[in-house]
C-alpha cells in the first residue's frame, strides 16, 4: 500500500538532551491537535467524500501526518535520551518518567493520554474538513 524508505523526511539530529523542551513538545505528539490526531482524522474522515479524489487526497494528508508522527517522536527520543536522575527531576520530567521511562508515549504536555476524544468525524464533508482547519490552524 505505501512504500517506507525507512529513513526519515528530515533527518533529526539533536546533540543535547533536553527534557523540559520535551515536556512541551509531547503535545505535538498526542495532544488535541498533535501529529496523532491529525493522522486519525484524516483518515476518519476520508470515508465522508463522495469523490474518490477528496478520499485519496485524505487518505495520502493522513499518511504525511503519520511522516510528522515519526519524525516527533525522533525529536523526543533525542530530547530524552541518557538522560540522569538529577536531570530528569530537576526538569519536572519525573511524573512522566515514572510511568513510561524515557519511552514515547502520545499524550498531551498536561500528562493527559491520547484519546479519541481529540478528533471528530461527523460524516458531513464540510463540517469534517471545517473541523481540519481548526485543528491544524491551532499548531501554527
Amino acid at each position: 500500500m505505501w512504500i517506507y524508505e525507512k529513513k526519515l523526511q528530515y533527518p533529526v539530529r539533536i546533540q543535547n538532551p533536553n527534557p523540559k523542551l520535551a515536556k512541551v513538545i509531547i503535545s505535538q505528539l498526542g495532544g488535541p491537535d498533535g501529529e496523532l490526531a491529525a493522522s486519525m482524522r484524516y483518515m476518519h474522515q476520508r470515508y465522508a467524500m463522495k469523490q474518490g479524489k477528496l478520499k485519496g487526497t485524505l487518505t495520502d494528508i493522513a499518511t504525511e501526518e503519520l511522516a510528522h508522527l515519526e519524525v516527533i517522536a525522533a525529536i523526543l527520543h533525542q530530547l530524552t535520551r541518557n538522560l540522569t536522575p538529577e536531570e530528569i527531576t530537576a526538569s519536572g520530567f519525573d511524573t512522566y518518567f515514572v510511568d513510561h521511562t524515557a519511552g514515547i508515549y502520545p499524550q498531551a504536555a498536561s500528562g493527559t493520554p491520547f484519546t479519541a476524544a481529540y478528533f471528530q468525524s461527523k460524516g458531513d464533508p464540510i463540517t469534517d474538513l471545517t473541523e481540519d482547519l481548526a485543528a491544524d490552524g491551532a499548531i501554527m
